[in-house]
């Protein structure tokens, strides 16, 4: 008896694509399109911000030998691997304290997550006004002397902390959820053949948890190579340069003068195949050790 292949008709066959589309266009409108657009204008010189002159590869040449983007680059890399590694390890210690049956749990949980609601600029503005040196709060709480937003390296290393401040409640929810959903049947095996609270998280929580981990990794690398408006209000890419990342670098050369449409737009299309590139390693990486 062979069964007849069931034709549905075809406002339901189209009725899953309407739903997506009003999506997709705003994908489009606002991702897709300036991103290849991005890519188009990179091969035109405008030193005056209105004519545009094909200059091929021309831009890509300038800005590798731009030591201004070196610099950004390099502090751009420190930031990123301090916050991955930090605000994952935050998360990861977080989730696990805030998923145990303490007091005020609740509470707790709101007290992280709060900072994911604030304005990047509002983050920015606050830190800036505690870490000020001479009037800061920080400082004068603790009746210190310290330039925290004035010295390279210190500014950069608050600029990791303001940022893991910002996220890590978001990345401890995701983690939340991958605990949750760990079937208890393994911890309540592993506490009956005599397994200690660091063996099961070794052995039993970390392999489970290892695929929402890497989420975390790369929506947190997305976020750092991306961090911006809290830092620019919080130094403005300052003392020197030292917090100049490359999301600035890109804003400056587009919008301040002298104005470089073409500059900025090599360097926005070497960040984003920068991030392409690590997003597809860490998904390469993840799928392999799943595989093993």
């Amino acid at each position: 008896m062979t069964r007849r292949r069931q034709v549905r008709p075809w406002n339901q066959r189209i009725a899953p694509y309407l739903f997506i589309l009003p999506n997709m266009l705003i994908f489009g409108v606002f991702i897709v399109y300036p991103a290849i657009n991005g890519f188009y204008v990179s091969g035109f010189d405008s030193s005056n911000g209105r004519t545009f002159t094909p200059v091929g590869a021309a831009n890509y040449g300038k800005l590798f030998g731009d030591e201004e983007f070196w610099s950004a680059a390099r502090a751009s890399l420190i930031f990123v691997v301090a916050f991955v590694l930090i605000s994952t390890a935050a998360a990861i210690g977080l989730a696990l304290l805030l998923t145990q049956p303490i007091r005020a749990r609740g509470f707790f949980r709101a007290v992280f997550f709060l900072p994911v609601l604030l304005s990047p600029v509002v983050v920015g503005l606050l830190w800036s006004w505690i870490l000020e040196r001479r009037s800061g709060a920080l400082n004068s709480v603790l009746g210190l002397d310290i330039g925290w937003l004035v010295d390279g390296p210190t500014a950069l290393g608050v600029t990791v902390f303001v940022g893991v401040w910002m996220h890590v409640g978001f990345y401890t929810l995701i983690i939340m959820a991958g605990l949750q959903g760990i079937d208890g049947s393994y911890h309540e095996a592993a506490r009956i053949d005599g397994a200690g609270a660091w063996q099961r998280f070794k052995h039993v929580t970390w392999p489970l948890l290892r695929p929402t981990t890497l989420v975390v990794v790369i929506l947190s690398m997305i976020a750092g190579f991306q961090a911006f408006d809290f830092i620019y209000t919080l130094t403005g890419g300052g003392p020197l340069g030292a917090t100049t990342l490359m999301v600035q670098y890109v804003y400056e050369h587009a919008f301040r003068s002298p104005i470089q449409y073409g500059l900025a737009a090599a360097g926005s299309v070497v960040l984003f195949c920068t991030i392409f590139a690590l997003t597809m390693l860490n998904f390469l990486y993840g799928r392999r050790r799943e595989s093993m």
